[in-house]
């Protein structure tokens, strides 16, 4: 990490804590099992490669365990910084914690978060060997309401604390939340999704939350061809980046 990497994490962390008191598309044989499988059962998922080891992410997590700068914190049982390789080739944004995530500090480990792991597997990504998995709040919403924007925007130097630690290659945002708060724009996945957007020279590409999906399975098929859009970006950056 150069000298202006850490002088610009430094200034985002000191932010927050200021704050706080075309191309051409490859062969797809068939449809992955996120798509076929309609009525996908949850199974224990491995959450051991967290990048705790990277001591700038701990610096983050420390500053978003502390946190009081939002309602959301009288509520917690636990802050969800996220999980993931600290230099990961995709960095995946969702909108905030379910009643799992708040349970065990972990970002998507319920139902969802096992189709989003399903989803991931498809295109040869994994949170344990090269992604990184947050979200746009750290804290479970009530009832797990899509979090306000006061919130989101209480919670935004932590993003970004992230995206500049981790500098990740690509983008995959899960769910309008995610994108909407990302770009600070009023359009949302059915808009977006599919799309190359581009991120301060990251590209990224948006599709429907898994929360979404298990809640209306017909968006699985034009969901898988958004990863495969997103696929097509991967390989161009990082070719046989699945082996």
């Amino acid at each position: 990490m150069t000298k202006d990497d850490k002088i610009k994490i430094f200034n985002l962390l000191k932010a927050a804590s200021d704050n706080l008191c075309g191309y051409s598309s490859p062969d797809f044989e068939r449809m992955p099992d996120f798509v076929d499988d309609a009525d996908y059962q949850s199974q224990p998922c491995n959450g051991e490669s967290q990048g705790a080891e990277n001591s700038t992410l701990l610096n983050i997590n420390k500053k978003i365990s502390e946190c009081k700068r939002c309602s959301l914190c009288a509520s917690r049982k636990n802050v969800v910084p996220g999980m993931g390789v600290p230099s990961p080739l995709v960095l995946v944004i969702g909108e905030g914690p379910g009643e799992e995530e708040d349970k065990q500090g972990l970002p998507f480990v319920g139902p969802a978060g096992q189709l989003l792991d399903k989803m991931l597997a498809a295109i040869g990504l994994s949170r344990q060997k090269n992604c990184y998995i947050a979200n746009i709040v750290k804290c479970r919403p009530p009832m797990n309401r899509n979090p306000l924007s006061e919130e989101a925007d209480s919670c935004r130097p932590f993003l970004d604390a992230q995206i500049a630690a981790l500098k990740p290659k690509a983008i995959l945002c899960a769910g309008s939340v995610a994108v909407k708060n990302l770009f600070h724009t009023d359009s949302g996945v059915l808009r977006l999704h599919g799309q190359i957007l581009d991120y301060n020279g990251i590209p990224v590409v948006t599709t429907w939350h898994p929360s979404a999906l298990l809640r209306d399975p017909a968006n699985k098929r034009p969901a898988w061809e958004d990863l495969k859009i997103f696929k097509n970006v991967l390989l161009k950056i990082e070719p046989g980046y699945e082996n």
